[in-house]
């Protein structure tokens, strides 16, 4: 049975075998150099699942391309079976750190509440319901005590929380992460990573670009090796081989990393 979300948007459970996330052909380039090769994948609808490759190897790119952040040359992107113009409503983003102007005068109330701006409406009041939903988010992470402190005044790992809050506000059914285990401390790790199970178990799929090889097998159940071009992908427990891993990361750069 299919869960209606809004008036136009119906989302497909795990069970009915519609992919969350399907991407064919896509090749993207900056300043006609190639960052994406004609990137072939389907996502699985169960299980965490890492995007892994070294730097330059497009994954943030990746992220964007399907987000409609950047262009493609070529290729095409659907959401549980759709356009993402049709289901832009059911996909919530955190973005790296290093992307997001600190500065900007808001607070973190503010900012988890951006999440809910699909179901409130661009232009309109922020309503009680939809300010109780982003506190609701901002206590899932551990950030309650903060809401109504500026962003810029927040520690690094604070801020990842908050913007991980804003994504939980979203109430999305497909998340793209972006490096949200970077940087942070211990205890926002460990919050990060809660919210991410509970995510998985409430049906919801999630998908982090990661860095860390160390930890991949721990912490997700699948894996996307990207270096430009799709290297291979699968369970983390038959992907992640050193044949694969040297492919993707090359002979140099993956000595200090094997285990």
């Amino acid at each position: 049975m299919l869960q209606r979300i809004g008036a136009h948007d119906v989302v497909p459970p795990r069970e009915s075998g519609v992919a969350p996330l399907a991407v064919r052909g896509l090749t993207v380039a900056y300043h006609d150099r190639p960052v994406l090769r004609d990137v072939n994948w389907t996502a699985p609808s169960a299980g965490l699942i890492a995007i892994c490759g070294p730097n330059g190897a497009g994954k943030s790119t990746f992220i964007k391309a399907c987000l409609g952040l950047v262009p493609p040359l070529s290729g095409t992107v659907e959401i549980f079976g759709r356009s993402l113009a049709r289901q832009r409503r059911l996909v919530g983003y955190v973005p790296q750190r290093e992307s997001v102007d600190w500065d900007f005068p808001v607070s973190a109330l503010d900012v988890v509440a951006m999440g809910r701006y699909a179901m409130i409406g661009w232009g309109r009041r922020v309503s009680k319901e939809h300010k109780e939903a982003a506190r609701a988010a901002l206590e899932r992470v551990g950030m309650g005590a903060f809401a109504d402190r500026q962003i810029g005044q927040l520690s690094g790992g604070q801020q990842q929380r908050v913007f991980l809050a804003r994504a939980l506000a979203q109430e999305a059914h497909l998340y793209f992460m972006d490096e949200p285990l970077a940087g942070v401390d211990a205890a926002t790790e460990q919050a990060v990573l809660e919210v991410m199970r509970e995510l998985d178990r409430q049906g919801r799929t999630v998908l982090c670009v990661h860095h860390d090889l160390q930890t991949v097998a721990q912490v997700f159940d699948h894996v996307l090796l990207l270096n430009t071009r799709v290297v291979a992908e699968g369970s983390t427990r038959t992907t992640l081989t050193e044949a694969n891993l040297r492919a993707t990361y090359g002979q140099r750069l993956l000595d200090p990393l094997v285990m």
